[in-house]
């Protein structure tokens, strides 16, 4: 390293210190590495990692939304929802094994006023009879023939050879009956006619039902249809069809027993608007649920998923019912007690009454003899139930 002396302006001398000679080898910088393009390369590989960890945790699809198109039905005693093609095959596999009889029967008329009950072909006249004075008054108006019972033909497999079994004959002649026409049991309509659901599309159809049924005398027709379940059972009738569980006998039998309690509860009328409790309900599109409560004096129990409307119909329904429920033979003794408790739950407690009515001896059928079984007629009448809304 060099050194060398600089004069200064005093006299003093100021040595300079030489920097060293620098090699060759140092005269030029060392070129820096590319950090711009390996940061751009990271975030390249962060952005693909990215990416398949999204693919990978991608969520499933959601799945479409299905519609429950099954019917209310029932099976073995009980309400199950089924498939429309099931129903179907049921009812084509019932077709395969039955013998069909013909009913004949005309077309049930009402008469207001006269005891008598007229059969027609064509359409129902109604008849005033004016006592008061000495002439009498007759006006006669054109309307839509009633529905009938059984209107859809004996199909069923009836026991022993065709044309031996006296059950199909019986049924044939006391439909045929003007005194079991002028009783008019709506009871019987619930199970099996064809032409009453259709009435039951329309309110005004309806209640023009509900007035016919409405005006038979209940004490005389409740002894009358009680005489005539005792008769179905008998040996000389459809005794051996009933033992056999025969669809059709033994839905018959129940709804002539149990024909007081619909009809108390099928003329019961809602105060505020003065039309029918039951009508209402069969005409409900917003709670279709309400009119099971009307098939259990049928030993039906409500589906599980009935939601009632707490309603002053619902409640007087349910008085009726708990009143019948002190002749232990009626069926709705069996299907009451579940039916009330159900009802509380939703409506709260003491809505209705739980407990049955005091028992009284009535009759001297057992309850075991009521037959709660699978009703091929219960089950397609509740299917076209369930279709009204959608056929109106």
């Amino acid at each position: 390293m060099a050194s060398a002396a600089f004069p200064l302006q005093d006299g003093r001398v100021t040595p300079r210190i030489s920097q060293p000679h620098r090699s060759s080898a140092h005269s030029h910088r060392r070129p820096r590495p590319r950090i711009q393009w390996v940061a751009v390369l990271l975030a390249l590989v962060c952005l693909v990692c990215q990416a398949t960890a999204v693919t990978l945790d991608a969520p499933e699809p959601g799945e479409t939304l299905e519609l429950d198109s099954r019917v209310l039905q029932i099976v073995d005693g009980k309400w199950v929802l089924l498939s429309q093609e099931e129903v179907d095959l049921r009812r084509i596999k019932n077709r395969a094994v039955t013998t069909t009889f013909s009913i004949g029967v005309g077309t049930a008329t009402h008469t207001v006023g006269t005891p008598t009950t007229t059969t027609s072909d064509a359409s129902a006249s109604t008849t005033t009879t004016s006592d008061d004075s000495p002439s009498s008054t007759t006006t006669t108006a054109q309307s839509s023939p009633l529905p009938s019972p059984l209107d859809g033909g004996l199909s069923s497999n009836f026991s022993g050879a065709a044309g031996q079994n006296p059950c199909p004959g019986f049924i044939n002649t006391f439909l045929a009956d003007p005194t079991f026409k002028q009783c008019y049991p709506l009871s019987l309509l619930l199970q099996g006619s064809r032409s009453f659901f259709n009435a039951a599309k329309s309110i005004v159809s309806l209640t023009q039902v509900l007035d016919a049924t409405c005006s038979a005398n209940v004490t005389f027709c409740s002894t009358y249809l009680s005489a005539l379940a005792e008769n179905i059972t008998s040996p000389d009738n459809c005794g051996a069809d009933y033992q056999l569980g025969n669809s059709i006998v033994t839905t018959t039998y129940v709804a002539l027993v149990a024909y007081a309690p619909i009809y108390t509860a099928t003329c019961l009328k809602d105060p505020q608007t003065s039309t029918y409790c039951f009508a209402n309900a069969m005409t409900n599109i917003s709670n279709p649920s309400s009119v099971y409560f009307y098939y259990l004096p049928l030993n039906l129990s409500l589906p599980g998923a009935t939601v009632p409307s707490c309603s002053s119909c619902l409640q007087k329904t349910m008085n009726v019912f708990h009143d019948a429920t002190a002749d232990r033979t009626q069926p709705i003794a069996l299907s009451y007690g579940s039916a009330a408790q159900q009802v509380n739950t939703i409506c709260g407690p003491g809505f209705v009454n739980q407990t049955l009515a005091p028992e009284a001896q009535l009759s001297s059928r057992s309850p075991a003899a009521l037959v709660s079984g699978p009703s091929t007629l219960v089950m397609t009448s509740l299917m076209m139930l369930a279709m009204l809304p959608w056929l109106a």
